[in-house]
Parts: structure tokens; C-alpha cells; sequence
């Protein structure tokens, strides 16, 4: 393992997984009104292409790293890229709901793999240095999810395609075959046997950071599954305005994140979600009441600054406590983000065709509002480690 944090040609790989996987995932959000629009659905059977994604999350988060352990993490990888690509091609040459669905469905179900792998990998690579690594993992894969509505936006206004970009970038794994195939895994990416057990248990510690990672997560998707829709409906923007209106928030994740990451070596990480929220939290009520469009969004690129810090942080404080058993850490993660995903953009979905979009954000309040007391008891359970630089 590396003495001092050096990003090697295994770290880069695992980044660039990272950010063809959060690519699509944060496509979803852009393409909705789309979507909705072609054929005629509502709020609620829109979000079900998120309901999808999420479903196949849930089933990497409980089952993906008995896969890792049968056939080892490298092969995974590249197994999780070609469903990410298969899923992809289905949902831009689909023109019913049901196979656009179905392609999110197989994007969510193989292509999470990769939330399942990448964490564990990084913090297996890198140690004590896992949340800078898993920081700028997730700083690049910000790069590449404000990239996705940008880049849907844009084709959707100069040649009238929002399928384009999504076709095109499905061709990545093909390229990342070419450049990095001959890449060694580390010493830990052994295949487990089949008699050997294959899970223990996690601590009471972990757990709560897995409540947290849920909320967070569950904020993080409500804003990039219904802000386009928010900016159109309420803010009165164009589709093609309101989906690249997401870049605002995904734009202040990448700062966000790639400062964290920075950050985290000298503060520890748990004061850094408690700041994180309070940004968050101040974006939001910015965002949300705002009746001016340029103040509404410019809390929606505050609340991004303040959400680019969950996830990364979260995940690296609860693979942490996890010591050797960082796989099935890193795959109930995946759980924690798949449930978020399943089950929040479909209920505000739900409260937007009973009550209207601007209302139903408020559940936002309510999340972040959890998230805070959750660290009150991570603080509780654990009120004596001081960890040191980036672990806790």
C-alpha cells in the first residue's frame, strides 16, 4: 500500500468507473421531462425509471459482494461497465416506457457493481488515505454527472436528440478495455471460496453511518430528480434550460468535493458533514421559497455545495469502522444509496401530483433535519475516537 496518497494507474481506473457509472445514473433526472413528455406519463410513472435504477441498486447492495467475492473484483468491474453500456443503448433506442424502464433496470442492477467495488478498492489501496481517494473519486464523477444534463441539454437544443450524448459515451468501457486491461489488482482482490464464509458481522457504529448515508443520499436525488422539473414548472424555464439548470448543482458537487477532499486531511470528517449540512440546508430554503429564478438557482448551486460532501465523506466514515470486511461495507453502502433512490424521487414524485412540485420539496427540510440528528448519534456511540485525518 502507498506510504503517502499517489493516484497509480489502478486509482485512475477506479475513478474512471466511478464517473461512467454516476454519468448515467445522473442522466436519468435530465431525461425525464423528456421522457414524460413523449409519452404522455405522469409524475409518478416517470420516477419509475429512477424506482428501476434503484431496484437493481438494492439487489447490488445485497447480494454484489457474494458476486466480488465468487469472481474477484477486476472481472466484476468490467462486467458492471458492460451493463452499465447494455442498459444505456436499451433505454436510448427504446420507445415504450417498459423497455426504457428495463434499461434502467439493468444499468441499476450490473452497472451498481461498481458502487460495490470502488469504495472497498480504494479504501483497501489506500488506507488511512480512503477518504481523499473516495473524495476524488467522487469529485471526478461529479465532473461527469453535471457533464450528463449539460450535454442532454445541449443536444436536445442544437439538434433536437437528447439521446445522442447518452449513445455516444456508451462506447467508454470499449476505450477503458483498450487503455487499462493489463492493470494488476491489489493483493486483496482475491476470489473467496465458496466454503469459506463470507460475510461477518458489522459494527452498531457502521450502521448508523448507513442511516446517514440513506439521507443523504435521499437529498442528493431529490434535487437532481425533480430540479429540472422544479426549474420548468415553477421557475417557468424551457426543458432544454431546466435540464442543463441540474449542471448548477452537480457544478457545485465537483467543487465541493474535490475541496473536501482537500479539506479532510486536516478536519476530521464528521465536523466536515455538520458544515456540510448547515451549506446544504441554507441552499435549499434559498432554492425552495425563492420567487426570482437567479436567486432560486443560485441556492440550488449552494445546496450542491453543501450535498457534494455526504456521500464521500459518509461512505469513508462507515467502510472505516468496518475494518477487513470493507467489500460488504462498501455493497450495504450501495444498499443505503439504492433504497434512497427507490424510495424518495418516487414519494416527492407522488406529493407533486397530490399537492404540486413546490410543496413536496419541503420533504427535502425534513431529511436534512434527520441527517443532523443521525451524526448526534453517531457522536453518541462512538463519542471518544478521535480519529485521526480521514477515517472518522
Amino acid at each position: 500500500m502507498p506510504q503517502t496518497f499517489q493516484r497509480d494507474r489502478l486509482t485512475w481506473l477506479a475513478y474512471l468507473f466511478l464517473a461512467l457509472y454516476t454519468f448515467y445514473l445522473n442522466a436519468l433526472g435530465p431525461v425525464t421531462p423528456f421522457l414524460k413528455s413523449e409519452h404522455g406519463l405522469t409524475y409518478t410513472v416517470s420516477s419509475l425509471h429512477f424506482t428501476a435504477f434503484a431496484i437493481g441498486m438494492i439487489l447490488a447492495g445485497l447480494f454484489g459482494h457474494l458476486v466480488v467475492q465468487r469472481i474477484g473484483r477486476r472481472r466484476a468491474l468490467w462486467i458492471a461497465a458492460a451493463g452499465i453500456s447494455l442498459g444505456a443503448v436499451l433505454l436510448v433506442l427504446s420507445r415504450t416506457p417498459l423497455l426504457t424502464i428495463s434499461g434502467a433496470v439493468i444499468m441499476g442492477t450490473v452497472g451498481s457493481l461498481t458502487v460495490v467495488i470502488i469504495p472497498s478498492l480504494l479504501s483497501d489501496w489506500h488506507g488511512d488515505l480512503r477518504a481523499v481517494a473516495i473524495g476524488e473519486a467522487n469529485g471526478l464523477a461529479s465532473i461527469s454527472s453535471a457533464a450528463a444534463p449539460f450535454l442532454v441539454g445541449l443536444s436536445a437544443s442544437l439538434v433536437d436528440n437528447w439521446r445522442l450524448p447518452l449513445g455516444l459515451v456508451a462506447l467508454a468501457p470499449l476505450v477503458l478495455y483498450a487503455s487499462f486491461r493489463h492493470v494488476a489488482s491489489p493483493a486483496s482482490d482475491a476470489v473467496t471460496h465458496p466454503s469459506r464464509p463470507a460475510s461477518t458481522r458489522l459494527p452498531l457504529l457502521y450502521w448508523v453511518y448507513w442511516g446517514a448515508i440513506f439521507l443523504g443520499v435521499a437529498v442528493e436525488f431529490c434535487m437532481i430528480s425533480w430540479s429540472a422539473d422544479y426549474a420548468e414548472n415553477i421557475l417557468g424555464l424551457s426543458k432544454a434550460n431546466a435540464a442543463q439548470a441540474v449542471s448548477l448543482f452537480l457544478g457545485a458537487m465537483i467543487i465541493g468535493r474535490f475541496a473536501m477532499s482537500r479539506l479532510v486531511e486536516r478536519i476530521p470528517a464528521r465536523r466536515l458533514v455538520l458544515v456540510s449540512l448547515a451549506i446544504a440546508a441554507g441552499g435549499f430554503v434559498l432554492f425552495w421559497r425563492s420567487d426570482s429564478s437567479l436567486f432560486a438557482l443560485t441556492g440550488l448551486f449552494i445546496t450542491g455545495l453543501g450535498v457534494a460532501g455526504f456521500y464521500p465523506l459518509l461512505v469513508a466514515l462507515a467502510i472505516g469502522t468496518a475494518g477487513n470486511n470493507s467489500v460488504q461495507a462498501s455493497a450495504r453502502a450501495a444498499l443505503a444509496s439504492g433504497t434512497a433512490i427507490l424510495i424518495l424521487p418516487l414519494v416527492l414524485g407522488s406529493l407533486a401530483d397530490a399537492v404540486g412540485i413546490q410543496p413536496a420539496y419541503g420533504i427535502a427540510i425534513v431529511l436534512l433535519l434527520a441527517m443532523f440528528f443521525m451524526m448526534q448519534v453517531a457522536y453518541r456511540v462512538q463519542p471518544a475516537v478521535q480519529p485521526t485525518r480521514v477515517t472518522q
